[in-house]
């Protein structure tokens, strides 16, 4: 499965870079999870911005879904071609919010 995921990450990163659209914005592709029966994967993503291109880049993703979906079926041979579904990764903001406590933990030992 690791590898189906990641070979899906790819694919999708690369068919994301191709496409014309300027609402996609920055967009990153952090990670897919596939379904064990390959018929459903969530696409997770980062997207730099303010809070209304971060909209933009969603909505401009869910247009893309079907383009990206065939390409994906042209490109990887599965059983299935997965249904895509974009979700932001918060793991990055949850993680720069975890170092910015500890260095004010830090600080305040400091003193």
């Amino acid at each position: 499965m690791r590898r189906v995921n990641e070979l899906l990450r790819e694919v999708v990163a690369e068919e994301l870079r191709s496409l014309k659209d300027p609402a996609i914005g920055f967009v990153t592709i952090t990670a897919v999870d596939t379904s064990p029966d390959l018929r459903n994967a969530h696409v997770f993503y980062t997207s730099l911005g303010t809070e209304e291109e971060q909209a933009e880049s969603a909505a401009a993703l869910e247009r893309a879904t079907p383009h990206l979906r065939s390409r994906l079926g042209a490109q990887v041979r599965l059983k299935y071609t997965p249904a895509l579904h974009f979700r932001v990764d918060s793991s990055l903001e949850y993680g720069m919010r975890i170092d910015s406590l500890l260095r004010e933990i830090g600080s305040d030992d400091d003193s």
